[in-house]
Formats: structure tokens, sequence, C-alpha cells
């Protein structure tokens, strides 16, 4: 435990450490903690004996260790780092039309790595237990076929299907009929062989069609997440990527989206988590901090946020961006499932639309 002038002496370090990248010497903080600079001294030294701070060995000054990130994260940070011009921004970035839930998710991204000037790392939700409420397949050509699902969390997903043979406008009607008697209501992870058995026992279309057509939407159900990266080229110039081995490690963390997913998608549900250096246990990201928000509609994974950065990130800024745009982002999300709704009431005669 520190008392509370260690405390504000930790906090003042690390936040002038964040701000000018440079050592912080017991002289700069004398005016603002009003405490002399023997006093400041004699704690700096304490909080360096205790694994806070560090001392560089070119400099007199004293940096924060990742222990003190750590404790600055955990006891001292401030979330009221926004200025009124940065939420105005926020809310108009997302109060932008989008057609899908995913268009959502790149937006918050963009908005995300423009305020905070770090890398952000969006990875789309595994969608497998989200309710299909409508599919609809829509003719393009003879032989061209586009396939539409939606689901209860606003997730969409579309298909071009080709066909070696034509079909015709009253054999999509059918697939519409059928897709949507065995699938609306149920997960997306229904589509699977025994399904796909089950609708070519009532199917009068044809073998190959149906084969094909179940066999196109299984490859946008089941591919891997996606990862939208934003602000890559933002970081580069911190004075941590000087060094040629952290730029090269941060580069081969963002190409490699596998490592990248793993880590985003370790956080608890629904709560925001930083990663600090070593906390991660993954070598590559030993010199970087990852500050992550999983979001959950009614308990369905609809995506994950997450910023990349050196561990002299400005945590407070960032946690007070991830919190106002999880804000907005829930607002936007209840009214989809609010459209969603209606869609479903339609689907089942309760409503009708009037043009």
């Amino acid at each position: 435990m520190l008392d509370d002038r260690k405390k504000k002496i930790l906090q003042a370090i690390v936040e002038e450490y964040i701000e000018k990248a440079e050592p912080v010497s017991s002289g700069s903080l004398v005016k603002s903690l009003n405490c002399s600079s023997a006093t400041i001294r004699n704690e700096m030294a304490e909080l360096e004996k205790y694994g806070f701070l560090e001392k560089p060995h070119t400099s007199a000054g004293r940096v924060p260790s990742q222990k003190g990130y750590r404790y600055y994260v955990d006891e001292l940070i401030r979330d009221d780092k926004l200025t009124k011009r940065e939420m105005d921004l926020i809310k108009e970035k997302l109060e932008t039309k989008v057609n899908a839930l995913e268009d959502l998710a790149k937006i918050a991204t963009t908005t995300l790595s423009e305020i905070t000037h770090y890398t952000t790392i969006t990875i789309a939700p595994d969608v497998n237990n989200h309710i299909i409420i409508d599919i609809k397949f829509v003719l393009l050509g003879s032989r061209v076929l586009m396939a539409v699902i939606l689901t209860d969390s606003g997730i969409i997903r579309e298909s071009i299907i080709k066909f070696d043979e034509d079909i015709n406008q009253n054999q999509v009607d059918d697939l519409t009929f059928i897709f949507k008697n065995k699938l609306v209501g149920k997960p997306l992870e229904t589509m699977n062989s025994p399904l796909e058995e089950f609708i070519m026992e009532e199917m009068q279309t044809g073998i190959n069609i149906i084969k094909k057509v179940i066999e196109e939407i299984n490859k946008i159900i089941m591919e891997s997440q996606q990862v939208y990266l934003d602000g890559a080229n933002k970081v580069i110039d911190m004075p941590e990527f000087k060094k040629v081995d952290v730029a090269k490690d941060f580069l081969n963390v963002l190409d490699a989206k596998d490592l990248v997913a793993d880590v985003l998608n370790t956080g608890i549900a629904d709560d925001i988590n930083i990663y600090i250096g070593e906390e991660t246990e993954r070598d590559e990201l030993k010199n970087f901090s990852i500050v992550t928000f999983n979001h959950l509609l009614e308990g369905k994974d609809i995506g994950t946020i997450g910023i990349i950065g050196p561990t002299r990130m400005d945590y407070s800024k960032v946690i007070s961006v991830m919190k106002y745009i999880n804000k907005k982002l829930r607002t936007e999300l209840e009214i989809i499932k609010y459209l969603n709704k209606l869609i479903e009431a339609k689907n089942d005669g309760l409503i009708k639309v009037v043009t």
C-alpha cells in the first residue's frame, strides 16, 4: 500500500512521462506537488525500491516500470479525459447511417484511432449462436444468385452464388420459402449437413442448386473472424519506435492476425481489459500495451475493439474514449435491435408495411 504522497508522486511521474517521453526529475515536480525537491527525491527512491519506478542509466530522472503503470491504471487513473469536441465527434461518427453492425464496428475503430492516435484493431464477432431473423435470395442473372442473411444482433451476411446451369425466379422463390421456414428463428450454426439433407427432402428446385446454396452460405458463416485495423502508421513516429527491434516487433504483431485476435479475445466479456507489456505473456508484445473492450448485446458477442501502443500509452485518454464510444455504441445497438424486432414482427404477419 502506498501513502497519499507516494500516490500523488507516482501519478505525476506517470502522467508527465506519458506526455513528454522523457525521464522525470524531482525538480520538475516541485511546483505541481508543492513539496521540496529533497522530499520528492526521497519518495522517488522509495518508489524505485518498491519496483514502481526505474532509473535509466543515462539519466538522473525516473520512468514508470510496468508495475508502476499497473498501479496507476488500477488505482490512480481518471476516465474523464475527453473534450467537448471529441465527444461531439464520436457522437457524429457513430450516428452515421449504416447497413450492418460490421459497418458500425469499422466506424468505431476509425474514430477511436482518430482521437487517441494509436493503432486500433477490431475483431468481428463469432456469430454462430446469433439467431437468423430473415433470409433472402435475389436473382442477379440467369446463373447468379445473391443470398442475404440477417441476425437478431444486426449482423448481415451476404454471398454471391454462381451456378453451372440456369435458374429462374420460380426456383428462387422456392429457395426463399424453404430456407425461411427451416432457418428463421434458429442460430446460424444450424447450417450444417443434417439441415442440408432435411431441406433436400422437401426441395423441388434441384439437388445441385440446393447443394451449391448451402455450400456458399456455409463459407460466409464459418469464415474466420475478420480483423479491422486503423492507424497503423500513427504510432511509428513515437520515440519508442526509433528502436529498430521495437518497430519490427510492432509490425510483426500487426501482420500476425491470429496473434492479435487471440489476445483481444482473452478479456473478460463486457469489461475493459488492460494488458501491460509482459502481462500478455507474449514475447512479441513485451514492449506494448493493449486495451480491449468486448461488446455484448443480450449475451451475444458483437465484437471486440482493442488499442495497441507502447507501454507509455495515455491510458486515461484511451479508457475515456473507449467508455464513451461504448456508451454510444449501446444506443446504436439498441436501435438495431428494435429494427430487427420490427422485421421479425413483419415476418410473423404481426404488422403490415403500407407503401
